[in-house]
């Protein structure tokens, strides 16, 4: 059995240039041995097996032209911003570059120009779009429900991302691109304080059913002795409580018995908890918030 020379140890752990293989000593042969992947032109990487979107721009950069920057559903990505599964798997990356500089070409690369640089924010030492201006930009190939769960993670203040005005400001500016209107309807539904797609979702179904918007993510108060408790989706007028069940909650046991205290705690407190999980029909989603308001006075 051939034994196979070991990679010099500065290129073992981070992705070089064939130019900076040729230069180690490292033969043409010796570039096809199977322990060394090939993930763009001109790019070698010590073989690790599936890779994340992060994990590829950093072996990206050892090409990346000088002022290009990661954009669109992969800039999206690297912020955390949720996005449909199909785009959040998609192997390849976005690069856009500036000025002159034609787009990139290759395989695993959609390339992309500027006029001008926007707005780019030194992510672990990775140029990357900044939040907002990724937003906008996904208005033209997100549909709107996808778009308003991209746009509540922006507000999520503990991420310090972005603000409502600064929001507000930059959909007014996009004007006149592709997607705006669609942009322009995202930005008047976003909330804050919302911690997942799925709470998105339900939020924006309860709206189209004709229900009153719900406040998301606020803490109820309980009675004396009784600990506050945070509700994902809250009618406080109506002593009504929309939850979402994730799995999470079912297969981390700790959760779960903690969840179900603070319900117990809820209903003993005069609310309505009617808890959604991932398989609930939206019939029986829409007739049990309609019971629950209904018997609260509601009326549409």
């Amino acid at each position: 059995m051939h034994n196979r020379t070991p990679l010099p140890p500065d290129l073992a752990d981070r992705a070089f240039t064939v130019a900076e293989a040729q230069a180690a000593g490292l033969s043409a042969k010796r570039m096809r041995s199977g322990d060394i992947e090939h993930p763009f032109w001109g790019i070698c990487l010590a073989a690790r097996g599936n890779q994340d979107v992060t994990d590829r721009c950093r072996t990206f950069l050892p090409r990346m032209p000088a002022g290009a920057f990661f954009s669109h559903t992969t800039a999206a990505v690297l912020h955390g911003m949720p996005l449909p599964g199909t785009l959040e798997t998609d192997p390849r990356i976005h690069v856009t570059v500036v000025g002159s500089d034609r787009a990139l070409r290759g395989a695993g690369v959609i390339g992309h120009s500027s006029v001008d640089r926007p707005g780019v924010k030194d992510l672990a030492g990775m140029p990357v779009l900044e939040p907002i201006a990724t937003w906008c930009r996904l208005a033209s190939v997100l549909q709107l429900n996808d778009l308003v769960a991209a746009g509540d993670h922006l507000l999520r203040a503990e991420l310090g991302l972005a603000t409502a005005p600064e929001i507000a400001a930059r959909v007014v500016q996009y004007a006149g691109h592709r997607g705006a209107r669609r942009l322009r309807a995202a930005e008047a539904l976003i909330r804050p304080r919302v911690e997942s797609r799925r709470e998105t979702f339900l939020r924006l179904f309860l709206i189209v059913c004709g229900f009153p918007e719900p406040e998301t993510n606020r803490d109820i108060p309980l009675p004396r002795g009784k600990r506050r408790v945070r509700g994902d989706l809250v009618y406080f007028r109506y002593k009504v409580l929309v939850e979402y069940d994730g799995e999470q909650h079912r297969t981390d046991d700790v959760q779960h018995n903690r969840d179900a205290e603070r319900l117990h705690d809820l209903r003993e407190a005069g609310w309505l908890v009617i808890t959604v999980r991932k398989g609930s029909s939206k019939d029986w989603v829409r007739d049990a918030v309609a019971a629950a308001l209904r018997s609260r006075g509601w009326r549409p």
